[in-house]
């Protein structure tokens, strides 16, 4: 078929109409702005209707845990070199100090709890338990009626099991970082406490699957509120884990209020509920309490979650108890666990034994692992862990890396997708496009012209991109030109709420709510970057959502940018599902953590890479 270049704009102009007449309304305000997420939003319930669609989901849940965490790809494992020692025999366990060197010159400390008598005895191996705690106090001693984590390792033991208590960053013995910190040039690296401690978790894990009295088949997690979120965090990206039990913490109504239990990008279009629904289809208990963030989860979260595992024909894995309660890891808890661990190991246990008696707790000295001793000659404080995870992320970065795995990796951490519909209202050379399910909205000028529309970005927007000289010379050769307002610049700039805002909890839960306000002018408080992307990542989605709708044409698209928009546009181009070509001018330099966060404020970003990926990936295509 021959077309003329009129013909080229008038079918392109109709099917501008076509979108127009067909395609719901694009709402008057960019829900970027509007629908601020916090910890404390009401989540929606997860809902599949099929097993491959739930895998898929599964699947690309797993890879954003990770990223938030920091972890992707994962670390290399160096040696834990474990330290066991102090062994105190108490009445039908025994419990013994631990450090484990879980990153070079970094030190995990926790207890290992056995049953009696059979500890060297290789002949016999035992389920194990991993039990992170809350943020009770005194961490995994604490032990008062509210909770007792000695109580529940003893009894345990005492039941057959091997159980690993270990430590919060900044907690007991793990004391070379505070249990809050971060900084902005932290979360460029995906640097914080979240992070660190899924891979305290993860190698963990590891140390116990070596112990020669432990089945490696039968591992699993428990752990209440704050150590409930690192139990399903841990059983969402680690399927060596066999069960779990996430206590007091899995809600739709509140996410968990601490640094340890938010990382940029985390739990963006996500939730805990969803998280959790992840140890699908292996067993799992849910207990709640009646006057935490739990209260509604019998009626709720629970029922939502068993037909996640009816879709692998598994719903009778799944079971939850509720208690009234305040907030806690009590007897009644514990024990609804040892009930749990009964029926999935029924030979296991002296019936007996389901009841906590005679708990009798150690001396503190008899517990803490540092207790008359030091921490090794190399260990290394915030700022020395800091460099190592920084020096960690360059030598990964800098490794042979398939351009699939970079570019996702890239894309998750900008929180991109490439839309399969995009929407237009045109009125004169005034366009605005959408993505309807996001309900965002994307102001610009189109100028009709001939070819597919060469996109324009300006640092200051559509109109500013009007009278520069790029665009003057694409008029001269009657191009199609679309000129974009992305996100909160030119026309697309809207009163936006960044603040980290107090987490709602009851006056009895424990401490998880004092979190230092790190909000600026783009990025965003450390917890409103959990559920929302920056403003940076925002650009770069719209740029991304304007190659979409550009490309509808079939032909190829050039990218016109320059200054801060060259940025935005080479990560567009790099995590884009359609090649397109980069004319860029005048690009800031970005060699250090300060440019990134002057022109790219993006958490994560350089974990991912930074810039020499994304030109990488961008001239790949």
């Amino acid at each position: 078929m021959h077309l003329t270049l009129k013909s080229i704009s008038l079918t392109l102009c109709c099917a501008l109409c076509v979108v127009h007449a067909q395609s719901p309304a694009i709402p008057a305000q960019d829900a970027r702005n509007t629908t601020i997420v916090t910890t404390n939003t009401q989540m929606p319930l997860p809902a599949f209707s099929s097993l491959d669609a739930w895998q898929a989901r599964r699947a690309f849940l797993r890879n954003q845990i990770l990223v938030a965490a920091g972890l992707s790809p994962l670390p290399g494992k160096t040696p834990l070199n474990a330290q066991v020692f102090g062994r105190y025999e108490g009445k039908g366990y025994t419990v013994e100090k631990v450090l484990l060197e879980t990153l070079p010159g970094f030190y995990l400390g926790g207890n290992l709890y056995r049953p009696a008598n059979d500890v060297s005895d290789q002949r016999h191996t035992h389920p194990a338990v991993l039990n992170p705690h809350g943020h009770w106090q005194y961490g995994r001693l604490e032990n008062e009626p509210v909770d007792s984590g000695p109580a529940f390792g003893i009894s345990l033991a005492r039941q057959g099991y091997v159980v690993f208590a270990y430590d919060m960053v900044g907690y007991t013995d793990t004391i070379q970082v505070p249990h809050r910190f971060g900084s902005s040039e932290m979360r460029l690296w995906s640097f914080g406490p979240l992070g660190l401690q899924l891979w305290d978790s993860i190698r963990a894990l590891d140390f116990v699957s070596s112990l020669p009295d432990v089945d490696a088949s039968r591992i699993g997690a428990v752990g209440a509120s704050g150590g409930g979120t690192q139990t399903f965090l841990l059983a969402a990206v680690d399927d060596r884990i066999a069960f779990a039990s996430p206590v007091n913490m899995v809600s739709s109504i509140m996410q968990g209020g601490d640094l340890c239990e938010n990382a940029p990008g985390l739990r963006v279009g996500t939730s805990n509920v969803e998280i959790a629904a992840m140890t699908a289809p292996r067993p799992m208990l849910l207990v709640s309490d009646t006057t935490d963030w739990t209260r509604n989860l019998p009626r709720v979260e629970y029922p939502a979650i068993k037909k996640i595992y009816a879709l692998y024909g598994k719903a009778d894995r799944v079971s939850a108890v509720q208690f009234e309660a305040v907030h806690n890891f009590n007897q009644q808890s514990r024990e609804a666990v040892y009930q749990f661990l009964a029926g999935l190991y029924p030979r296991l246990t002296n019936p007996h034994e389901l009841k906590e008696h005679n708990i009798d707790v150690p001396m503190l000295q008899d517990m803490v692992a540092l207790s008359n001793r030091t921490l090794p000659a190399d260990a290394v404080d915030l700022s020395g862990l800091f460099r190592e995870w920084r020096a960690m992320a360059i030598a990964q970065n800098n490794q042979s890396q398939d351009a699939a795995s970079l570019r996702e990796c890239l894309r998750q951490t900008l929180d991109v997708e490439n839309p399969s519909d995009v929407i237009a209202e045109k009125s004169g050379q005034q366009t605005v496009l959408s993505r309807p399910q996001a309900k965002d909205r994307i102001p610009g000028i189109f100028i009709a012209g001939k070819g597919a529309p060469s996109i324009v970005i300006d640092p200051e927007g559509s109109a500013a991109a009007l009278k520069s000289e790029v665009v003057a010379q694409l008029r001269k050769q009657k191009r199609a030109l679309l000129l974009v307002d992305v996100f909160q610049t030119g026309a697309a700039k809207a009163p936006r709420d960044r603040e980290d805002h107090p987490t709602i909890v009851p006056e009895n839960a424990p401490d998880e709510t004092a979190i230092e306000r790190q909000a600026d002018q783009t990025g965003g408080g450390p917890k409103f970057l959990t559920y929302n992307v920056s403003d940076d990542a925002a650009r770069v989605q719209d740029i991304v959502t304007a190659i979409a709708w550009a490309h509808k044409t079939g032909a190829h698209i050039e990218i016109y940018a320059h200054g801060d928009a060259a940025i935005w546009a080479t990560f567009a181009a790099a995590v884009s599902a359609t090649p397109v070509t980069l004319h860029l001018e005048d690009a800031p330099q970005m060699t250090t953590d300060d440019d990134y966060l002057i022109h790219f404020d993006v958490p994560g970003i350089l974990r991912a890479g930074g810039l020499p990926v994304a030109q990488q990936l961008a001239q790949s295509h």
